[in-house]
């Protein structure tokens, strides 16, 4: 870990708002997985972004909109999260977005499939076109114009550019997580 935890008893006025605004966020959303120390230190992308307040405000208002206006099924959402997770290998991504797909009844064949970067072989229509789409944007350059089409044609265009933007968010958590070597809890 390159950045310390910091309790919140030792947070700047600026951090603590933010903190505070997190936290919220945090109890309501992102509840499946271990996400502050016993102290009250917020772990995993919300640290760095609290080390970087005006960019982690920025970050951190992204999520909530994403997690605010989702309209893809949480399956088709799960599975673009993991298949961006196991791209950049981020273990905090990884470790989070494994507990709340096992919270939601994924199996574990298809969670290691995922993990391992594969394509599960029980996927239904929808998330068979999340993770294609996801896969082939996550590898970069131009997403295919079939991919393109057809993720238009199965979610509608809003929902095909929540996918895009959930690619690129989880990209950037995950760039985060590897970027400051943020380590996964001990699961309990």
């Amino acid at each position: 870990m390159r950045l310390p935890l910091i309790p919140p008893a030792e947070l700047s006025a600026e951090q603590k708002a933010l903190y505070d605004d997190m936290r919220k966020g945090i109890a309501s959303n992102f509840n499946a997985f271990k996400v502050e120390r016993e102290d009250g230190a917020l772990m995993g992308p919300w640290n760095p972004w609290l080390h970087e307040p005006a960019i982690g405000k920025a970050i951190w208002n992204l999520t909530l909109a994403m997690t605010a206006n989702a309209s893809l099924p949480d399956s088709a959402r799960q599975i673009a999260i993991l298949v961006v997770g196991a791209r950049y290998n981020a273990a905090y991504e990884l470790y989070a977005h494994v507990a709340v797909a096992e919270r939601e009844g994924m199996s574990a064949a298809r969670l290691a499939a995922l993990v391992a970067g594969q394509k599960p072989t029980d996927l239904s229509r929808e998330e068979n076109v999340a993770f294609d789409f996801s896969y082939a944007l996550a590898r970069g350059g131009v997403l295919p114009e079939p991919l393109y089409r057809l993720a238009v044609d199965t979610f509608g265009q809003h929902g095909a550019n929540e996918l895009i933007y959930l690619v690129g968010l989880y990209a950037l958590v995950s760039t985060t997580l590897n970027g400051f070597n943020v380590p996964v809890p001990e699961r309990e």
